[in-house]
């Protein structure tokens, strides 16, 4: 199978059940930047402990990416063809990601002051990863699907991120900032 198809030479790109888009427009916009976020969660996972928690976590977010990216590239008149958490995120995987922060703070705590990023390789990929989030989800505000949760996900995803990276920082840190 070849990777080029010669299809976008035109300045467009095939969206989910059919149609087609520039790649400049705003949808495209906010797939490229969700792209972006899962590549940058990807190279923190990288970083990770092959079977730790916090890998099992990462893929599991990508994963929820790739729902979320399949959503924003559905023609509105195909929307109703989306189905829930394989190619339309739900509230329950909003209230997911709230459990897995509620989870972390408690066995993290949480810093009063604004974080200096680069504690460990890990905790500053999060910390680059979660900016990246931050601007896919600037981006998704202007992009407003009816009835959606996307910009819901990633605001909620880039507070995970952020107290991943906390977490992260590993219990020596911890115990220094409750002390």
């Amino acid at each position: 199978m070849k990777i080029y198809t010669r299809g976008g030479d035109d300045g467009t790109t095939g969206l989910y059940f059919g149609g087609r888009a520039a790649k400049s427009s705003h949808q495209i916009e906010v797939n490229g930047a969700v792209d972006e976020a899962q590549a940058a969660l990807g190279w923190a996972r990288s970083l990770s402990e092959p079977d730790g928690r916090l890998n099992e976590l990462l893929v599991s977010l990508e994963r929820d990416l790739w729902v979320l990216m399949a959503e924003v590239a559905t023609m509105p008149e195909n929307r109703h063809k989306l189905i829930a958490e394989k190619s339309l995120v739900t509230p329950a995987m909003v209230t997911r990601l709230e459990r897995e922060i509620d989870e972390l703070s408690a066995a993290t705590p949480m810093p009063r002051e604004f974080v200096v990023p680069g504690e460990n390789r890990v905790s500053a990929a999060l910390d680059v990863a979660r900016t990246v989030v931050r601007r896919a989800e600037r981006t998704a505000v202007g992009y407003q699907l009816a009835d959606s949760h996307v910009v819901a996900y990633l605001n909620r995803l880039s507070d995970l991120v952020w107290t991943m990276a906390r977490w992260a920082e590993g219990p020596s840190h911890r115990t220094a900032r409750s002390q």
